[in-house]
């Protein structure tokens, strides 16, 4: 749902629904990005940090845009999606690494 909306965005379609599902992506990305590296707080505190560091990320993906006169919505759909699939690879090569080092020992 929250890929349509980046889609809807990309396409410069004048649905109604560009605006709602964009944002709902825009929050949706990087939230689910932290809530993975955040695996060991308990649900609710884990949504919340979440939440709170998605618009975090949006907040210094747009000051920056801003700072360097680079700004468009699609930029900014671009960096955030970045900066969360970075943050998601983090996140499972840390698991994987951490998965390989228990086999190992004894």
């Amino acid at each position: 749902m929250g890929a349509a909306g980046a889609l809807l965005a990309f396409a410069d379609s004048d649905s109604p629904l560009r605006g709602p599902l964009t944002l709902f992506f825009l929050l949706a990305a990087p939230a689910a990005a932290i809530a993975a590296a955040l695996r060991g707080l308990e649900p609710f505190g884990r949504t919340i940090a979440a939440l709170a560091g998605a618009v975090v990320v949006n907040m210094l993906v747009a000051q920056g845009m801003l700072a360097v006169h680079r700004w468009s919505a699609e930029g900014g759909i671009v960096a955030v999606t970045a900066i969360s699939s970075l943050l998601l690879l983090l996140v499972s090569v840390r698991r994987l690494r951490g998965r390989t080092e228990r086999r190992r020992t004894p």
